[in-house]
């Protein structure tokens, strides 16, 4: 699997407007807690389906999109967070030591 990185606030609309399951992974470069939780993740990413749609955020560097983010999909900003989106609604999110590939996986295949 593979990140597709978020640099553009109209990402965030793409994002809401599109079919199926897209997941965003908001990750703080400066903490050690958000890099763990970022390895994790990606060392059990396999057990979500391919056609998953990734999307990684450098909320340190793109505040403005986290905003959005937390604006459009109606969720409380959290570092490190995931949040599963379904055909542009927020399904799942998770943070800091609840953040779980397995469980994403587990929501998408029930």
């Amino acid at each position: 699997m593979q990140w597709t990185f978020l640099t553009d606030i109209a990402q965030v609309a793409e994002i809401k407007n599109q079919p199926g399951y897209s997941l965003i992974f908001k990750h703080s470069t400066r903490c050690s807690v958000s890099g763990m939780a970022k390895r994790r993740f990606e060392m059990d990413w396999d057990a979500i389906p391919a056609d998953t749609k990734l999307y990684f955020l450098d909320l340190i560097s793109y505040r403005n999109i986290s905003a959005q983010v937390a604006e459009t999909f109606q969720v409380h900003h959290e570092s490190p967070q995931v949040l599963l989106i379904k055909d542009g609604e927020c399904i799942l999110d998770a943070s800091h030591g609840d953040i779980s590939a397995d469980e994403v996986a587990e929501v998408i295949n029930n």
